[in-house]
């Protein structure tokens, strides 16, 4: 799989059942969440201004896209209905076919801008490294069918050496009729 494919075969508009165990807090989270993902051309104004901030060479840059999301999770101490929600610009900035950085306008494990690494595996699998200033997060995302796909996280501390947090993922595209 390169970097192109692995896009365009996630645009679209997914369900996804998360759960996750937070051992910091011996806490197990099981969240509902509706995932839009589309491309966006190189001359957005949200993909210009995230270049300008990392002082990125727009020439290096390939298949940017976007990525919104609500969700509702039974861990909402205050109110368990509430819906979280957000969006993130993503810019891939291919090393060679199988590898490079991406440049996120906020992180997965901390709300924050971030970049981070990818590479495939031999099976197409999607890794994702991300250090940030108290954690790494590393994601995988594989597809199981054309229209299925499972996502993985493993959240551990700055030093690499103690698990935070995992969660797994299933995610179904919503098809349009």
């Amino acid at each position: 799989m390169d970097l192109a494919t692995f896009v365009e075969r996630s645009e679209g508009t997914w369900r996804s059942m998360r759960s996750g165990h937070s051992l910091a807090f011996q806490q197990f989270e099981e969240v509902l969440s509706q995932i839009k993902i589309e491309r966006l051309s190189p001359a957005d104004p949200q993909v210009v201004e995230l270049l300008e901030s990392t002082s990125q060479d727009p020439g290096l840059i390939q298949s940017p896209f976007q990525m919104e999301w609500s969700a509702e999770s039974d861990w909402e101490p205050d109110d368990p209905s509430e819906v979280s929600s957000g969006s993130c610009v993503l810019v891939p900035v291919p090393a060679d076919p199988s590898s490079g950085s991406l440049l996120r306008s906020v992180g997965y494990a901390e709300a924050e801008q971030a970049i981070s690494t990818y590479r495939f595996l031999s099976d197409g699998t999607f890794v994702l490294s991300t250090k940030y200033g108290q954690s790494i997060a590393e994601e995988r995302i594989w597809f199981v069918s054309e229209h299925v796909r499972c996502r993985s996280s493993v959240l551990r501390t700055s030093e690499g050496s103690g698990v935070l947090q995992t969660s797994f993922a299933s995610e179904v595209r919503r098809l349009s009729l």
